[in-house]
């Protein structure tokens, strides 16, 4: 099992930029990944990284604004969101797992508590 622990979430004006922040502790994982869940809504994935080789992935919806990333020698990963929107606003989650960059909740098996996001318009 691999703890994790976000940071980084809050309250910012669309248009800004907010870096969240993914430590995790334990065993050894291939891929990590971020996902969000809005009020009413299904949890929907975000961006995903798979560590050999540095591949990402992202939802359309943030492609070209948030980028994932991993500092390995902290075994902490980041999301960097730039360009923020309301619709942005969610609780974000960082996730684990072994499968390539995967966008499927059920090949992570270990989450974090995760962090809210707010962007006001």
């Amino acid at each position: 099992q691999v703890q994790l622990v976000e940071s980084g979430g809050g309250l910012v004006q669309a248009g800004g930029s907010l870096r969240l922040s993914c430590a995790a502790s334990g065993r050894t994982f291939s891929t990590m990944g971020w996902f969000r869940q809005a009020p009413g809504t299904e949890r929907e994935f975000v961006a995903a990284r798979y560590s050999r080789g540095g591949s990402t992935r992202y939802a359309d919806s943030v492609k070209g604004r948030f980028t994932i990333s991993r500092d390995n020698n902290k075994s902490t990963g980041y999301l960097q969101m730039n360009s923020l929107k309301p619709e942005d606003t969610a609780v974000y989650y960082c996730a684990v797992g072994a499968r390539f960059a995967s966008t499927q909740e059920g090949d992570y098996d270990s989450w974090g508590q995760g962090t809210q996001v707010t962007v006001s318009s």
